[in-house]
C-alpha cells in the first residue's frame, strides 16, 4: 500500500489507508513492525490505519508492515508493507536579514553591480527555493539576478542632474505550495559626487 501522501499537519486520528484481504473467515489486523514512533493505529477489524499523534516532517517516509491474521487459527497470516509519505507544507516565508539596506552608487559608472541580497527560507525542498525581483525599478534603472539576488544598475546617474536617492523595493519568493510567499527589502541607494 502506498497511499495519498499526508500533511504535515495532519491531526491525530487522521484516515491514512483502509487495508483489506480476500480470505473465507474472519481475520484480524495488526501493525508488526515498522512503526517504530507509534504514529500509526490499526482497527483489527476493518483494517482502517489512521494516525496517533501530530507527524513530523523529519520522520517520513514509514514503511510499516501490516499482518492479517486467521481469526481461528493464529499459524496463518499474510503481512503486506505501507508506505506513508508526508508532504512538508510551506509554513515560512522568505526572510531578509535586514528590512532596510543602504548602499551608495558612484555617478558616471556604466551599469555595475550594487549589491548582493540574501534572503533565507526555514522550508525544505521547493518549499525553500528563492528567486528575487523588483517591486520597483525606476523604469528600467536597475536590475535583479532572479538566481543570485545581486542587484544591477542598468545606466549611468548624474549626481548633478538626476535625484541623488532611489529606494528600490526587492522580494524574494519561494516556490511554494500550495502558495507562493514572498519577503520584502527596501535598499535605499544614494548616488554620490
Amino acid at each position: 500500500y502506498h497511499p495519498a501522501p499526508l500533511s504535515e499537519k495532519a491531526l491525530p486520528d487522521t484516515f491514512v489507508v483502509q487495508t483489506s484481504v480476500l480470505y473465507s473467515v474472519p481475520v484480524s489486523y495488526t501493525i508488526v513492525s515498522g512503526d517504530d514512533k507509534g504514529y500509526f493505529v490499526i482497527h483489527s477489524s476493518s483494517g482502517i490505519i489512521r494516525t496517533t499523534k501530530n507527524l513530523k516532517l523529519e520522520d517520513f517516509p514509514v514503511t510499516f508492515n501490516v499482518r492479517a491474521t486467521d481469526s481461528t487459527d493464529a499459524a496463518i497470516f499474510k503481512e503486506v508493507p505501507v508506505k506513508v509519505e508526508v508532504i512538508d507544507e510551506n509554513d515560512f516565508p522568505p526572510v531578509f536579514p535586514s528590512s532596510l539596506l543602504e548602499a551608495t552608487l558612484a555617478e558616471n559608472l556604466t551599469a555595475t553591480q550594487i549589491v548582493q541580497l540574501k534572503a533565507q527560507d526555514n522550508d525544505t525542498g521547493r518549499n525553500g527555493f528563492l528567486t528575487y525581483g523588483i517591486v520597483n525599478g525606476h523604469g528600467l534603472k536597475f536590475r535583479i539576478n532572479e538566481t543570485t539576488g545581486v542587484l544591477y544598475s542598468n545606466t549611468t546617474f548624474d549626481y548633478e542632474e538626476e535625484p541623488t536617492e532611489y529606494q528600490v523595493v526587492v522580494y524574494a519568493e519561494d516556490d511554494g505550495i500550495p502558495e507562493k510567499k514572498r519577503g520584502y527589502c527596501t535598499v535605499v541607494i544614494k548616488i554620490t559626487d
